[in-house]
Parts: C-alpha cells; sequence; structure tokens
C-alpha cells in the first residue's frame, strides 16, 4: 500500500462535523479530516509495521496520518532524532498522547526523554514527557519501582503548570505510577499530599484528583488483588 493509497483511504472516510466535534474537545482542527481512532487503528492493521511509510504518513502534515504513523512505526527502527523531529511537530493533545503511548514508549529512549521533555517549555514537549511516563507504568512490565519513584520529584516540579495540556497529563501520570501496584500506590499518594501543599490552585486540582482516584476502594481492592 503506497502514501497515495492510504492518503486516498483517509479522505474518503473525511468528515466535517467529526472534524468540529474534535475541535470541542481541544484537538486542533488544521489538517485534520475527522477518521476516527477505531478507523485508524483498522487501517494500521491492513498496513501493517512499515517504518517507511510511517515517516511518510508524518511528513505528510495530515492530522490522522501522523497519528496512524505511530500506529505502523516500527519501534526497534526508531532512531532518538525521529523522537525529537516528531515531538517538535505535536500540535494537538490526541497526536501526542497516541504517538507517546502507542510508539515511542517501546523505544529504548522512552525513560530518558520522558525526564527531558518534562524540563522542556514546549507545552506539547513537556506533555509528552509525562505521557511517556503515564505508558511506562502500563506498558513495561519488568522496570524496577525505583524507576519510577526517580519520576515522582519531577511531577511534583511541574505540578505548578497551569497549562491545560501539561497540567493533565502531570495528573496523569501520577495516576499511573499510583496504579501500578502497592508500593508504588503510598508513594504516589505520598506525593500527592505534598503537592497538595503548595501554593498553587493547578497543583492543588492535581493533587486532589490524583487523591481522589488512588485512594479509591476500587483501585485500593484491585492492588489487593
Amino acid at each position: 500500500m503506497t502514501l497515495e493509497d492510504i492518503l486516498n483511504i483517509l479522505k474518503s472516510q473525511a468528515s466535517p462535523d467529526n472534524v468540529a466535534g474534535m475541535a470541542r474537545f481541544g484537538i486542533n482542527p488544521d489538517k485534520t479530516l475527522g477518521v476516527s481512532i477505531p478507523a485508524l487503528r483498522k487501517l494500521a492493521k491492513q498496513i501493517g509495521r512499515d517504518h517507511r511509510i510511517a515517516q511518510e504518513l508524518w511528513d505528510s502534515g495530515i492530522h490522522e496520518a501522523r497519528i496512524l504513523a505511530g500506529f505502523v512505526d516500527d519501534p526497534k527502527l526508531v532512531t532518538e532524532a525521529q523522537l525529537e523531529a516528531w515531538v517538535a511537530g505535536f500540535d494537538s493533545w490526541d497526536v501526542c498522547d497516541q504517538v507517546c503511548a502507542g510508539l515511542f514508549d517501546a523505544t529504548p529512549f522512552a525513560w530518558n526523554k520522558a525526564v527531558e521533555w518534562t524540563a522542556r517549555p514546549e507545552e506539547f514537549v513537556k506533555r509528552a514527557g509525562f505521557v511517556l511516563m503515564a505508558a511506562l507504568a502500563v506498558h513495561d512490565k519488568k522496570a524496577a519501582d525505583d524507576r519510577f519513584i526517580a519520576f515522582l520529584p519531577l511531577i511534583a516540579r511541574e505540578s505548578n503548570d497551569a497549562r491545560n495540556f501539561v497540567r493533565k497529563a502531570v495528573n496523569w501520570a501520577l495516576r499511573g505510577i499510583g496504579k501500578r501496584n502497592r508500593a508504588l500506590n503510598q508513594v504516589a499518594i505520598q506525593t500527592a499530599r505534598d503537592i497538595q501543599m503548595l501554593d498553587s490552585k493547578t497543583a492543588r486540582w492535581i493533587a486532589a484528583d490524583a487523591l481522589r482516584e488512588l485512594s479509591s476502594d476500587a483501585v485500593q481492592a484491585k492492588l489487593v488483588r
């Protein structure tokens, strides 16, 4: 399947109504066709893993093509230079999240980039760092607890960033780490309590929301099981 074939399929599924709906959820409507994530995943299965076509899809600049690129790329072939080039092109939270949690987290660079990117000033680059933390908490089954504990000071450090797409990712990372196992749950809860003491409305929101979930009966019961 060529790039032209794939783009023709995407354009055939375009929906201006969907684009308008996506915009209401904070998704950048620029170069967006309105193709659903399930439809993109179905198309990704038809394409299969293809590093070359992934780069071509990304270079097209089309919103859905960039998400699709993350679905079909081979994490074993992704270079650090590619990560940096793609993260610099993030302009919408959904592209950021899908690519980070579906491709970048499976590369050898994920742990270092989670640290590096959370210190960067760009909104979607910083978000990408925290999305990587949340994704690693779910997907890296063999990682030691200490690796996640090392993320917690970074979460606390950025918990006063009031930008919507950053604060939600900071919260996501904290909750993700706290749901990994019982030991991390307790450390994450203490981190949330520390964040709650900061003189920041954003920090207090992040902490309260994380504490609500991490202390819930449902999460506690799941961790016991």
